[in-house]
C-alpha cells in the first residue's frame, strides 16, 4: 500500500557555499581602507604592516589578505581609486571663477593632515618603487586631468579660450603651482589671497596658450 508521503521526494540537502566564497563584508573592506590612511599618515608606507592595518581597522589578518595579497597591492589599490573618484568640475560660469572652484577645493585636500603626511611618503617610496611610481602618477595625473579637461572644454564654449589650446601644457599650468607651493615647498599656510591671484594668473596664461 502506497501513500502521499511515500511518494514525495526527500527533501533536498540544503547546498553550503563552498569554501572561500563568502561574500566580503562592504563595512570590513571600508574599515581596512580607512585603516590604510590612518597607517600611512602614522608610521608611513616602508614601517606599515598587515598586522597594523588589521590592528587599527578592528580586524584580523585574514580580512585583509582575503581582499589584498600584500600591502603593496593594497596601497596601490587604494591609491588607484583615488583617480576614479576624482574631483567635483566647477561650473561658475568663467574659467577664473572655475580655477578658482577648483583651487580652493584641491588645496584643502592637499592640506588635511592625512594627505600632506602620505603623498611625500608615497613619493618618496615611488622613487625605489617602479610599481608605485606608476599608479601614483596616474592618479595623480588622471585626478586633475578629467577636471581640468572639463574646466578647458566649458571655457572653449563660452569663447575664453580657442579651440586648440595644448591640453597637456595647460594642465601643468593648472595644476603645477599649487601642487608646488602645497606638497612641495609645503607652506604651513598660504598668503592671504592667494587662491584669487593664481586662478586669475593661471586664467590669463591659459588665454596666451
Amino acid at each position: 500500500m502506497t501513500t502521499n508521503a511515500a511518494a514525495e521526494p526527500p527533501p533536498r540537502p540544503r547546498r553550503r557555499a563552498p569554501a572561500g566564497a563568502a561574500v566580503l563584508r562592504e563595512d570590513v573592506t571600508e574599515a581596512i581602507r580607512a585603516a590604510v590612511f590612518e597607517e600611512l599618515a602614522a608610521v608611513g608606507y616602508a614601517r606599515m604592516s598587515i598586522e597594523g592595518i588589521a590592528r587599527r581597522a578592528g580586524v584580523g589578518k585574514t580580512a585583509v589578505y582575503r581582499r589584498w595579497r600584500s600591502k603593496l597591492h593594497l596601497v596601490l589599490d587604494i591609491v588607484s581609486a583615488l583617480a576614479v573618484q576624482g574631483l567635483p568640475a566647477p561650473d561658475t560660469g568663467s574659467l577664473e571663477g572655475d580655477l578658482r572652484l577648483l583651487y580652493e577645493v584641491t588645496s584643502r585636500a592637499l592640506r588635511h593632515p592625512v594627505a600632506s603626511q602620505i603623498i611625500p611618503d608615497l613619493q618618496a617610496e615611488a622613487a625605489r618603487n617602479p610599481d608605485i611610481a606608476e599608479v601614483l602618477q596616474k592618479t595623480l595625473r588622471e585626478g586633475q586631468d578629467g577636471v581640468a579637461s572639463k574646466i578647458l572644454a566649458a571655457a572653449a564654449e563660452r569663447g575664453e579660450l580657442g579651440p586648440a589650446v595644448d591640453a597637456d601644457l595647460a594642465l601643468d599650468l593648472i595644476s603645477g603651482p599649487l601642487y608646488w607651493r602645497s606638497v612641495v615647498v609645503r607652506s604651513a599656510k598660504l598668503p592671504k589671497g592667494y587662491l584669487g591671484s593664481l586662478a586669475r594668473a593661471t586664467a590669463e596664461g591659459l588665454k596666451a596658450l
